[in-house]
């Protein structure tokens, strides 16, 4: 076996190896699943695969190393449903029944030892020598074998190759012996919850459990991207990281997304409720998140009851009773200012029981030092890649609204937008066009667009737009927190005209990058101007970049995130 892999990989020309075992049949979708683990992650030496045994039990999903040299294939017999068994994470070893390396690294690394000739531990060994490299080993289950184990080896240890799979033990064990004294003790503490999925994740740096109401979903809502990035940014860090859905609903493709991008999903049917998975698995959680109040409030007693050990952090997205109070005030409604008062009472309160509390903006923060001093609250804002301006101001038309219509803001924006200020905008600039984009867009709204109104509604990709309108536009009239419709635009070097309330609490300056606006003939003035000046134009789309860059970044939020555990 091990001759002939390191023969065929002499030959071999492309940029990676992929070992694959006469005794297997792939499934869909393995290798692209498989390949997409080294840009998924930074420092990927080496990707296996989930197997399973043809009946469809689970053979493993990654490999633990014990103290003595023993190994133990995780989940083996089990249902690979389980959601332990379904996300990409970084293992001990991989099987070399299927595994891919980069061709440059295996020839560096001199290919399989023939130490351990004909077979068994070379795929450890190799998995070590990589890690041993700087690089590391990762399970990834969207990549999925069917494993007829024992066809090429047989399975008894006495006799045939299967008998050096004792022997070689015990040349691995003297090879790493340094290093075996840093993995877990086979007589794994049995009063720790799932020990062996301990002993599985023994290299992450701290548990962690997110939750939030829905699964998030990027292409639909800018909390959507900030959390998520909340997640992958915890996985870059090191840590384990659960993802639990309040509804316990399977999203599809948002949840494998999570799940190939490491990240646990909880979902019904393997999960049925929030507080019995507390119960078994709580104790062994560093850090639980909850994001907004009222997932919070009914999980509060549950968490302090079942996770002694974990710090307990509230985001609260943005402030809701803040958001609410101002809908309160634009209306005049009394129910609307009661029920904003109720909220408040509610988010002050957990912010008190909570070790920490996340707001979006410092205008927060400085609100929450006056009502609830003694809470420790930071600043985590919106999470945005910069992605840099693609084409100028002489190749781009037309404007761009895009905001979620499930949150009534929008929707008062849009209807402002459309009713008073584009009517301003078309008597000044009869050729532009205004983009209406947004998911989950009530139908009234539809129906009272009126002339060079272009309506989109759900737009999966927006770069086009991005890309090719010349402006984007936030008329918010109320709302808190960030706006991420704001930090979108500018991450593409698109420029913005917004209102006070659009662009609180994000470092902006009008006339440096960004406009702003209080009144409708005022924003349409606003956007007239920069739609027709280039110098202006260019200004706001570097000054954007810039504030992204600064304020919004990934490396910005890392930062927060890594300080999650300390009062500094």
């Amino acid at each position: 076996f091990i001759a002939s892999c390191n023969a065929g990989a002499e030959r071999a020309r492309g940029d990676f190896l992929v070992f694959l075992n006469n005794d297997t049949t792939v499934t869909a979708g393995w290798l692209e699943a498989l390949l997409e683990t080294f840009e998924h992650f930074a420092d990927v030496g080496i990707a296996g695969a989930r197997l399973v045994y043809p009946d469809g039990r689970l053979q493993e999903a990654g490999g633990i190393i014990f103290d003595d040299a023993s190994g133990w294939n995780y989940g083996r017999g089990e249902s690979p449903d389980l959601p332990q068994y379904n996300f990409a994470s970084e293992a001990d070893y991989v099987s070399g029944a299927c595994l891919a390396i980069r061709r440059q690294l295996f020839a560096e690394l001199g290919g399989f030892d023939r130490h351990y000739a004909p077979a068994y531990y070379e795929d450890t060994d190799l998995c070590f020598r990589v890690r041993q490299h700087g690089l590391k080993v990762f399970c990834q289950p969207a990549c999925t074998i069917i494993h007829h184990e024992g066809i090429s080896s047989g399975t008894d240890e006495a006799s045939g190759t299967k008998r050096y799979q004792a022997v070689n033990r015990a040349k691995f064990s003297e090879r790493w012996q340094d290093e075996l004294r840093r993995q877990p003790p086979h007589r794994i503490d049995s009063d720790r919850p799932d020990p062996v999925r301990r002993a599985r994740f023994h290299r992450a740096r701290g548990r962690a459990l997110f939750i939030d109401a829905t699964t998030p979903m990027p292409d639909h809502d800018s909390g959507s991207v900030r959390f998520t990035a909340m997640l992958e940014l915890m996985v870059e860090q090191g840590w384990q990281v659960t993802f639990m859905p309040q509804n316990l609903a399977w999203d599809g493709r948002y949840s494998d997304a999570l799940q190939r991008r490491g990240i646990e999903v909880l979902a019904a049917p393997q999960v049925n409720s929030p507080e019995a998975w507390l119960k078994r698995y709580g104790s062994d959680l560093d850090l639980v998140l909850v994001s907004r109040h009222y997932v919070l409030e009914p999980l509060l007693k549950p968490i302090r009851r079942h996770c002694p050990g974990a710090r307990l952090v509230f985001d609260t997205v943005d402030l809701h009773f803040l958001r609410e109070q101002r809908q309160a005030e634009l209306s005049g409604s009394e129910s609307m200012a009661a029920a904003a008062a109720s909220t408040r009472r509610t988010e002050l309160k957990l912010m008190d029981e909570a070790d920490t509390t996340l707001v979006v903006s410092p205008v927060e923060r400085e609100l929450l030092a006056e009502l609830v001093p003694e809470a420790d609250v930071r600043v985590l804002s919106n999470i945005h890649t910069v992605h840099g301006r693609q084409q100028g101001w002489e190749a781009r038309r037309d404007l761009m609204f895009v905001g979620g219509f499930q949150h009534p803001p929008n929707v008062d924006a849009a209807e402002w937008l459309i009713d008073e200020i584009f009517p301003l905008i078309r008597a000044e600039l009869p050729e532009v066009r205004l983009h209406l984009i947004g998911s989950r867009m009530p139908d009234a709204l539809r129906t009272r667009v009126g002339e060079g109104v272009i309506v989109h509604g759900f737009v999966e990709d927006l770069e086009p737009y991005l890309n090719g309108c010349r402006l984007s536009l936030a008329p918010l009239r109320y709302g808190a927190g960030v706006k991420g419709k704001v930090n979108q635009a500018m991450a593409w070097g698109l420029p913005v005209v917004a209102t006070a309330c659009a662009a609180e609490g994000m470092f902006l300056v009008h006339g440096e990058d960004v406009l702003m606006a209080a009144d409708a003939p005022a924003f349409a003035a606003q956007t007239v101007r920069a739609y027709r000046d280039p110098d202006l134009w260019r200004k706001l789309s570097d000054g954007g970049l810039a504030n992204v860059q600064t304020y919004f970044s990934r490396a910005a939020a890392g930062r927060v995130i890594t300080g999650l555990l300390t009062r500094e």
